[in-house]
């Protein structure tokens, strides 16, 4: 595990990590949690791309590494580089567009 991964969970950010998948039992409940724009445009992109929005959670929640990420999720290291990539262009302009309004 990552040094950011093990900060993570010394927080109490990854509450019921499990080592051996690299997955937090909590991690799904985190974006209830999130305030306003942002835990509404996690929740629209996990509507509109589950693997987008584990990989968000992994990252941001499990503090997981892109390597890691990869590892949890069985698919190439650049995969998980493009996705992240893409989820975070996505919010962005999601919470962007909610805070206009």
């Amino acid at each position: 595990m990552s040094a950011r991964g093990r900060r993570s969970r010394r927080n109490g950010l990854c509450d019921g990590y499990h080592s051996s998948t690299g997955i937090s039992e909590t991690h799904g409940n985190r974006q209830r949690e999130l305030p306003g724009a942002h835990g509404d445009a996690l929740r629209a992109l996990e509507e509109r791309d589950a693997r987008k929005a584990q990989i968000v959670e992994l990252r941001f929640f499990g503090g997981l590494t892109l390597e890691e990420i990869a590892e949890v999720l069985g698919v190439a290291p650049i995969t998980v580089s493009r996705e992240w990539a893409k989820a975070r262009a996505w919010l962005h302009r999601e919470v962007a567009g909610a805070r206009r309004t």
